[in-house]
Parts: structure tokens; sequence; C-alpha cells
């Protein structure tokens, strides 16, 4: 039967300048299971470097090593995890628990990466402890417990797994003589119970315990023999408990819990560092809320002015040189337009301005000459009175009606100005109505604003025949385009030729809805720079983290953490942290955006769920990003450097 740990022509060397120093040379050693084997030698004699080979952490230069007849020649840094968590447990001179979990989280630490159940893996490690006389203390942290009680937490996590070979480096190096024999007893009793026990010391008398006695001077084995005076034995150790398979909640779990450890032990640290996170995701966040405040605010003005109407104007387009010489928009071309069945209703345009006067008052106002259907164009409705009727326009009447500024000017004395006559220029009329004002950030007229029919204006003031324009409301249902290729049509085939442009404030509204989002991109782009720099705050603060915690990243490879599960753990972190930041940032926007709204700005800010997750993802992806590098860095520490770093 082959021998548990087997080792032919182990050969160790390590780099030292130009050349290679051997700290093994050429050992040959087998130790069979449920032996008690002490190496002993003095300071640089090779016994730790032999010790780590033994126990994994460690690969030979040459030689081969084989582990219950597995060559580990061939074997990968995950694999070795493996046999570690399979087959050993470590018991330190300087112990290596983690001070931020207490007695049963540190025993506990093997058994999560080997994918043991919460439950069962918590009932063993109080079972273990109060075996070890710790039971009291187990809720403990080690900065709560003595040197000899830290050592004694430490042999209950190498026993966790099982431990089939427990390797001791110094185990009573850093205690007492009365703890030291403690730990001693302890372990001659788990060799007694077949536990393979391997004692690597410079003290003789510690080496005594054992059954074969080691020692090993300038990397060679110089001496192996039996002590005679060690008990033998009491039974064979046991085949070695059922393993399961990587238990990924497990992990996942134990890396978002030593993250929050991590995030907590470093409040200040930790806010520093979402800080640049916040004002990024801050910024986004507020600026396409304002973009989208902003769209929506130009939309619901252009709204204002008719949200689905075409304006038709004399000449080949905006510019035209020639368009006031352009005068085939006519009556009957209004006419035409108001017997489509794609038209809603349609309005001329003409205008004068002329002085308003009633009374003794008297002041600048813009005659339009509209037909009855303009306000149902426009959507405006009456606050008192009537609007115009078919029969004023035929009949060319004087009549007219006002808006309310005209009202508040010509009427100062509050009198009702629905029958009074006012005086438009030269020629009286009477007023029939009063419009409700209609707010739109696209009317820049400041002066009163009165409407008589067109047929009044043209013939009573202007002396025109021809309009200014033409307004049309396209019906329901209608497609814009397609009525605006209609009214195209129609009038080229009136005039004979298309002396006349269209403009629809559908694609007012196209555009308008582009440029705003162009700029909100615009915008959210420099806002993202921020988001940037806070990624690489996050990966400063994680590339410290990972040098402050080299010593915790060893302890875990050496109880059987994978290279993934580090990467893992550091990446969760750099997540985490990005995330809390971008709630906190989400939130400060979100509060800035009720106050600005509360307070009735002029660009009210809207927010979309669309952003707020949009938030969250580019924390999320922040954190993988700008965490992958410092993680990287930590999942490729090597363990025996990582232990030995304070």
């Amino acid at each position: 039967m082959a021998a548990l740990l087997e080792l032919k022509g182990i050969t160790r060397s390590f780099p030292s300048g130009d050349e290679e120093v051997a700290v093994l040379k050429d050992v040959d050693l087998c130790i069979e299971a449920g032996e008690m084997v002490a190496i002993v030698g003095q300071s640089g004699s090779g016994k730790s470097t032999l010790m780590n080979i033994l126990g994994c952490l460690d690969k030979p230069s040459r030689g081969q090593y084989k582990v219950a007849g597995q060559d580990l020649g061939q074997m990968d840094n995950d694999a070795l995890a493996t046999l570690r968590r399979e087959y050993f447990g470590f018991i330190f001179q300087r112990y290596h628990l983690l001070p931020h979990l207490d007695a049963t989280g540190n025993v506990e630490m093997p058994a999560i990466y080997a994918g043991t159940p919460k439950a069962e893996r918590t009932a063993r490690a109080m079972t273990l402890l109060a075996r070890l006389g710790l039971g009291d203390r187990s809720h403990h942290k080690p900065g709560q417990l003595s040197g000899g009680q830290q050592q004694r937490v430490s042999i209950a996590r190498a026993l966790m797994n099982g431990g089939e070979v427990i390797l001791a480096d110094e185990p009573t190096g850093a205690l007492d003589s009365h703890s030291g024999a403690e730990v001693l007893a302890i372990l001659k009793e788990l060799h007694q119970q077949g536990q393979t026990i391997i004692i690597v010391t410079h003290d003789m008398e510690v080496a005594a315990i054992a059954e074969r006695i080691i020692e090993i001077k300038d990397g060679e084995i110089i001496a192996d023999r039996r002590n005679e005076a060690a008990p033998a034995k009491a039974a064979q150790h046991q085949a070695k408990a059922e393993r399961r398979w990587f238990g990924l909640w497990g992990r996942f779990s134990e890396a978002l819990k030593m993250a929050g450890l991590a995030m907590a032990s470093h409040r200040m640290r930790t806010l520093l560092t979402m800080l640049g996170i916040i004002i990024g995701i801050t910024a986004v966040v507020s600026v396409v809320a304002v973009g989208q405040g902003a769209k929506e605010k130009v939309i619901q003005d252009i709204n204002a002015i008719g949200t689905n109407t075409i304006d038709i104007y004399p000449g080949s387009g905006w510019g035209d040189r020639f368009a006031n010489s352009v005068q085939t928009l006519v009556p009957s071309d209004l006419e035409a337009l108001q017997a489509q069945v794609f038209i809603d209703s349609a309005t001329p345009n003409v205008s004068t301005n002329v002085k308003a006067r009633y009374g003794n008052v008297d002041s600048s106002a813009t005659v339009r000459g509209v037909s009855e259907q303009y306000f149902q164009v426009e959507g405006m409705t009456m606050a008192q009175g009537q609007a115009l009727g078919r029969d004023d326009i035929r009949s060319l009447a004087q009549v007219a009606i006002i808006d309310k500024n005209t009202q508040k000017t010509l009427f100062t004395q509050g009198q009702d100005p629905i029958g009074q006559v006012i005086i438009l220029g030269k020629v009286p009329y009477k007023v029939i109505g009063v419009a409700e004002d209609k707010d739109s950030a696209f009317r820049f007229d400041q002066n009163l604003q009165i409407y008589v029919p067109y047929t009044a204006v043209m013939s009573r003031m202007l002396s025109q025949h021809y309009f200014s324009s033409l307004t049309v409301r396209v019906a329901d249902g209608v497609s814009s385009k397609l009525a605006e290729e209609g009214i195209t049509k129609l009038l080229s085939q009136r005039h004979g030729s298309k002396d006349f442009f269209t403009r629809s404030s559908d694609s007012i509204l196209q555009a308008v809805q582009k440029t705003t989002s162009t700029m909100t991109l615009l915008v959210s782009s420099i806002a993202v720079i921020s988001l940037v720099v806070g990624g690489i705050g996050v990966m400063n603060i994680m590339l410290v983290s990972v040098t402050e915690r080299t010593r915790e990243i060893g302890i875990r490879m050496a109880v059987g953490a994978r290279q993934a599960d580090i990467l893992q753990q550091f990446l969760i972190e750099a997540v985490l942290v990005c995330l809390a930041g971008g709630s906190i940032g989400v939130a400060l926007s979100l509060g800035l955006g009720l106050l600005a709204n509360a307070s009735g700005g002029a660009l009210p800010m809207s927010f979309s769920v669309a952003s707020i997750v949009g938030a969250f993802v580019c924390s999320s992806l922040i954190g993988v990003v700008f965490g992958f590098l410092p993680a990287r860095n930590a999942a490729k520490l090597d363990p025996i450097e990582a232990l030995a770093r304070e």
C-alpha cells in the first residue's frame, strides 16, 4: 500500500540575483497514515519550506510528490487548493485567525470552501470548540482570547474538514510553557485517535512527543529515526469523511458577508471610496432627469400651439426673398382645404398692427384676421362670450374677440367687455368674446391680441385678396405626413405649380426631441467622466485593501480557498461598494428633483425607471471593471508570501 505522503528527489530553489539557491536538495521522504512525525532543524535549515511543500502551499522545483498516490506535478492551483481542503489542516505558530470573525466563524472557514451547509458546519464547529475546552468562548473574537485559546481555535479549524494530516508549524512557539503543554497534549490525543501529525519545530522537547523524528540541515535530511519513548497510537486513522462538491451559494454568501464586514470595519475609507460613485451617479441621473424634464416642457409648449397642425407659407422655403411677391394663397384655397376629409379645421393668417382704443385708453395691438375655425385649430376656448361664426366671416362683420391682456388694458374700470365697441385703427368693432390665455414658450408677441374675421381685415384694413399663410389641423387618426402630402398635391394642382412650402408641428416636435436627446446624451457623457473617476478611486482603494489583507488571503488559501473564491470575494466587495454609492447617488438625485419641482423651477426634473435602473447597472459594471484588477491581484497571491506578510 502506498504511503500517505511520498517525496522523491524533491528540490526547491529560489532565485538570488543571477543565481538560484537550493533550500531543499534531493529530499526523499515517506510518511504513513497515522504517524506522528517531528521535523526538526535550525532556522534556515529548510524545514518550513519542506512543510509548505507537504501542505501543498508550495511546489517543488524538481522531484515528485504524491498525496495518497496522487502525483501533484501536473496539478494546477485550484487542484492543490482542493487537496489542502480535503487532506490537510494547518496549525500556525502565530495562529493566523481572522480578527473580525469569532471563534466559530474562524473554525467554520474550511467547511465553507468545502461546500458544507451552514447548519452542519456550525454544529461541527461548536462540537470541536467544546471538545477543546472552548465551548463557552465560541462567540469571542481572537482579540478576546488568550494565546493558548487562539491556538486551540486554530487546531479546531485544522480538524474542521477531517484534517487527515495536521501540519503544526512551531505550535508552541508563541505560547507560555503551560499553554504549550496543553497544545502538545491535544496533539498527542489527536494522534492517539489516528490523526497523522507533522510537527515542524526547532525545539527537541516538542519533538520528543513524536514517534518519528526527522532532522534536516542545509536542505538535506541528515537523520530519520524512531522515537521509542513516544507512546504508540491506539488506532489507525479512519477513512476520510465524505467530501462535497463546492457549494456555490456558500461561497457567495461568505464573500458577501466578508465584504460587509470589510466595509463596516473601515467606514470612513468606504465612504470616501463611494464618494466618486455618489457624485457620478447623482450627476448622471440628475442630468438625464433635467433633460427629460426639458423635453417634456418643450413638447408641452409645442402642444400648446397645436399638436397636429400644418402651416402653409408662400415661396419655396425659409429665406426665399421672392416669397412676398407670391400671392396665390387665397380664400378659395381655404375652402378647398376645409372640404378635405383629412382636415379637421383650417384658418388663414393675416395680421396688422393698429392702435386699439376704448374711451380714453389706447394701446398698440395686433389684429389677426382668422376664420371661424381658428380657435379649433389652436385649441383655444372662450372665457366669456362667443367665438366667431360662419356668418361673421361671410358678412365681413365688424366683431372682435379680445384676449385677457386686452381686457385688462382697455377696460381698466373692470367693465364687462362683451357688447362694448372698441376702435381698431379708425374702424369700430364690437367685442363678442374674450379668449382664454394660452401660455406657450413659442408666443413672443408682446402686443395685445385681437381676433376679427379675416374678410374684414383683408377688405377694411389691408385691402388685399391673399393670405400671409394658412394653418390646418389634421383630423384625428390621420398621419401628419400623409396629410402634408395630400395638402401639397391639392394646392399644387390648384396653383399649377408648387409655389408654397409646409411646416408640420410634428416635424418640429421630432426635431426638438432629437435635439434635447442629443444634448442630454452630451451632458450625460460629461457626467459619466465623474463615474470613471469614481471607478478609479474604487480600484485604488481596493488595491490598498488587498495589500492590507494579504495575510487574510493567505489564511483563506491555506484552508482551501481557490483562486476563484478570492477573486469572487474582492469583486463582490467592489460591486457592493459601488451599488451602495449608486443607491445614495440615486436618493440624492431624487431629493434634488423633489426640491427643484417643489420650488417651481423653469426646468422641472422628470425621472424614469430606466434611468434609475441604468444607474444601478452602471454602478455594478464599474464595480466589476475597476474591481477586477485588485481582485485578480488578490487571487494571484502566493499563499506562502501572503502568510508571511504582517
